[in-house]
């Protein structure tokens, strides 16, 4: 986005991807969010941070993404008093960010939608985590009270469900109105699994917050570790060594392709196909277990860190994985074929939990789910890092928005990150690519803030770093794809049955954690 119209005086920003930073005033950053909103860019985050130590009063932090990279908005309020502008008007999934901004840290936007977003009935109504002087002492319990949105007429019904749920999932409260069976409108309340993460960042090691971020959404730990170490590495400017990069790379799709093959068995299992769960299963847990033969840990933990890599692979699981890509792919390929011309599944798959694209435009619906309803982003692609820069990815899209497509993608990027485990395997064999897989960066400098921008399994994950002194950690925001995705949820809902929401909720598979710091 060009800041220069704006009247924004606009620096480079250490990021991953193009990058820059400005100090807006109120009326620049409407300005600003709506001329990206105009030329097809996007909100990827709100956070605030108290900076009174600084003497700067509190700090509101928006990240927007357009052709060109991002660009972050800094917008000062001189205290708790102050209000900001409401960009729910342009950015509908500015709504719960800014909420929970409040719930965490005191300050308000000029919305009129002012209900707590974070379920915290045990904290004081006048005790904000994020500020520096928060000392945890609940002095004003308040009462759960949620206001949900209700739909009156003849015939309309209120079920709620949850948030404890029968399977063994993260709790999250739905509300939905309904006729018969047909969903007239359902509203969603998360925020049940809060943990304090973002305070717990405060003051940390860098080393124990790159064990913390790995922990935030466990499906997800390498795209938020790879996203970590890279606004760590951004703040020294220090570039890890090219076998680290190629192994991050690797990880990465063996993480896409984990939670792809499990979700495309999980979800045919909703729509009573047992055997699609049974096939599935059996593969995903092939990938798991060479995960951890190499890595030590099923899910990859840890083996992302700053500077590269915690460990590097042995030959043996390096020739093992490039085999198993391929015989995973075959199997895909003849499965696919099976989904595709069972008349029971396409039954439910089609035309179920309908996003279209220009939904998808209107509410900024991101990730595989976002691809699956004509929105054509991908970092992978868009803003290519080593070694995504070497592989040619190629991009998944459909433009139905239902389940099948949610699925279609599923399959495409299964067997596209099959090639590329293929391809980046065959590299680490080459001798070209041998050397080290860490190095010990240079000292932080106090006072710097940088960006990581990872295209994780579910969509897009940002955390941006700052850095205090002696190198501790000031602040760090980890940004989750499902913020964005699952407002839409609740639009794809509506209209369908009540029993097929968890085949349209599991479609998408949003995370609770990710979005509950």
């Amino acid at each position: 986005m060009n800041v220069a119209p704006l009247g924004l005086v606009a620096a480079p920003l250490a990021a991953s991807v193009p990058a820059q930073r400005a100090q807006a005033s109120s009326g620049q950053l409407l300005t600003a969010c709506r001329l990206c909103w105009e030329n097809d860019g996007r909100l990827v985050a709100i956070w605030g941070s108290d900076e009174r130590d600084r003497r700067r009063g509190f700090l509101l932090r928006v990240v927007l993404e357009d052709r060109e990279g991002l660009t972050l908005l800094e917008h000062t309020l001189p205290d708790d008093r102050s209000r900001y502008p409401d960009l729910s008007p342009i950015f509908s999934a500015a709504n719960r960010m800014q909420r929970a901004i409040y719930d965490l840290l005191g300050i308000a936007a000029e919305s009129d939608d002012q209900r707590a977003w974070l379920w915290m009935p045990s904290h004081a109504t006048n005790a904000f985590p994020l500020r520096r002087d928060f000392n945890g002492d609940s002095t004003e319990p308040h009462p759960d009270d949620y206001a949900f949105v209700r739909v009156d007429g003849e015939g309309v019904h209120e079920i709620p469900v949850g948030p404890v749920h029968a399977g063994i999932i993260e709790p999250g409260h739905f509300r939905f109105q309904v006729v018969g069976e047909k969903v007239l409108r359902l509203e969603e309340r998360l925020g049940y699994t809060h943990k304090g993460v973002e305070k717990r960042f405060e003051a940390m090691s860098i080393d124990d917050g790159a064990k913390l971020v790995g922990r935030i959404s466990g499906d997800s730990t390498v795209a938020y570790a790879w996203a970590y170490a890279e606004a760590v590495e951004r703040c020294a400017d220090f570039v890890p060594p090219a076998r680290a990069r190629w192994i991050r790379a690797l990880c990465l799709e063996r993480e896409r392709l984990a939670n792809h093959l499990g979700d495309i068995g999980a979800i045919g299992n909703d729509a009573g196909f047992a055997f699609g769960l049974a096939q599935f299963s059996r593969l995903r847990e092939d990938v798991l277990r060479m995960n951890q033969r190499a890595f030590g840990h099923r899910l990859m933990m840890d083996a992302v860190v700053p500077g590269g890599l915690a460990r590097d692979l042995e030959f043996e699981h390096v020739h093992a994985m490039h085999d198993e890509a391929d015989r995973i792919a075959r199997q895909v390929v003849r499965l696919r074929e099976i989904y595709d011309e069972h008349a029971g599944v396409q039954d439910r798959f089609r035309n179920a939990g309908r996003a279209t694209p220009a939904l998808a435009r209107e509410m900024g619906l991101v990730g595989l789910a976002g691809r699956a309803s004509g929105q054509a982003h991908d970092i992978r692609y868009d803003f290519p890092s080593a070694p995504y820069d070497l592989l040619d990815v190629r991009i998944a899209i459909q433009s139905a928005g239902d389940v099948w497509a949610r699925v279609a993608v599923r399959f495409d990027e299964a067997l596209e990150s099959s090639r590329l485990i293929g391809v980046i395997t065959a590299a680490l064999l080459d001798p070209a690519t041998m050397g080290p897989v860490h190095a010990a960066g240079p000292s932080l400098p106090a006072d710097r803030l940088a960006l990581g921008y990872v295209e994780g399994w579910r969509g897009p994950v940002l955390v941006a770093v700052e850095i205090g002194e002696d190198n501790k950690l000031r602040r760090c925001r980890p940004q989750d794809p499902s913020w964005t995705n699952w407002p839409v949820v609740e639009h794809a809902t509506i209209g369908n049955i009540v029993p097929d929401f968890p085949l349209i909720n599991k479609s998408f598979n949003l995370s609770y954690s990710g979005q509950d710091l």
